[in-house]
């Protein structure tokens, strides 16, 4: 038993170090390219926190466990807006400036509510997958070119800031863009093979599992960006990061891992992750978009989303100890 859960603890600690280098050496590297910073935050560390996920997923159906990928990747989603904004706007007020941010908020929602759709028939297929990952080339598409269409904006002063504050040459860049994601890959096996274990020994299924342990782990990259964002007034990055991740759960992670092997789909999914997933989703719209003003997480709010995965997780402990 302590050489799995060793190698989820040592799993954990690489996944967050080696995510925040790819990261680091994936948006400087980009940068020493020409990309822009509005695209570097967009693509790169919007979407590249979910580096974790993906490979953590894709690593979980090559093994024949699909159901762990789903619980990672909804599991997640639920994870970074409950705890993760929660945090972030209990430590300093989120407000969004950023019109891009803005813009993404109802495309999650749109995706969200596919998601339940295919939800519907008890399994994600192959073509599910394929109309997934699809749907994401088109989304990131239109933001590369509604970022090159558009004027300034605020994702892209707090993207250049905090770049600014971790200057890499291009040959250091390259090198942490290679060396995260080999160390990515290989602590994702670890977790993997850890969480797993772990279910086996308790008799706890591998959903679950991926919904709290797996989906937590993964998350602390997001976590560890989003608080700091939030500290130091960057709240459109936090923002965005959050955004970003959760756009790319639901597109490319579940899409690769349901293009690896098709996933059967429990009942409880679409009643209680789907639907927490959902309703989460839908509160940080009304809350964050702003319809006549800038939109805004306020502290109170924070505490409000605290207070989803509070009773979220005690859900899932009910489940499996009731």
């Amino acid at each position: 038993m302590w050489m799995p859960l060793l190698a989820v603890l040592i799993g954990f600690a690489l996944l967050m170090w080696s995510a925040d280098k790819f990261v680091e050496g994936a948006a400087a590297t980009a940068k020493h390219l020409g990309v822009s910073t509005l695209l570097i935050g967009i693509v790169v560390v919007g979407f590249g926190t979910s580096a974790p996920e993906m490979v953590v997923s894709a690593f979980a159906a090559l093994d024949g466990k699909p159901a762990l990928a789903l619980g990672n990747a909804y599991g997640s989603n639920i994870i970074n807006i409950t705890l993760i904004l929660g945090l972030s706007a209990v430590f300093a007020t989120i407000a969004v400036h950023s019109s891009i941010v803005r813009k993404e908020m109802p495309i999650l929602l749109g995706v969200t509510l596919l998601a339940g759709w295919q939800l519907w028939d008890g399994v994600i297929s192959r073509n599910d997958a394929l109309v997934l990952v699809l749907l994401l080339f088109g989304i990131m598409g239109w933001m590369v070119y509604a970022a090159k269409r558009g004027k300034q904006d605020a994702l892209s002063s707090e993207v250049e800031e905090e770049m600014a504050e971790h200057p890499l040459t291009p040959k250091a860049a390259t090198l942490w863009l290679v060396v995260g994601l080999l160390l990515l890959m290989a602590s994702s096996k670890m977790l993997v093979w850890g969480a797993v274990s772990i279910a086996q020994t308790f008799g706890v299924s591998e959903l679950i599992i991926g919904l709290t342990i797996v989906a937590f782990g993964t998350s602390l990259p997001e976590l560890a960006a989003s608080i700091a964002a939030a500290r130091k007034g960057e709240a459109d990055l936090a923002l965005g990061n959050v955004v970003g991740s959760n756009l790319f759960n639901t597109l490319a992670v579940v899409g690769i891992a349901g293009l690896i092997s098709p996933i059967q789909v429990a009942p409880e999914v679409l009643g209680r992750d789907w639907g927490v997933m959902l309703a989460v989703t839908l509160g940080l719209f009304i809350m964050a978009y702003g319809f006549k003003k800038p939109g805004h997480l306020t502290h109170w709010e924070g505490g409000v989303l605290l207070s989803a995965y509070v009773a979220y997780t005690g859900w899932l402990l009910y489940s499996v100890l009731g």
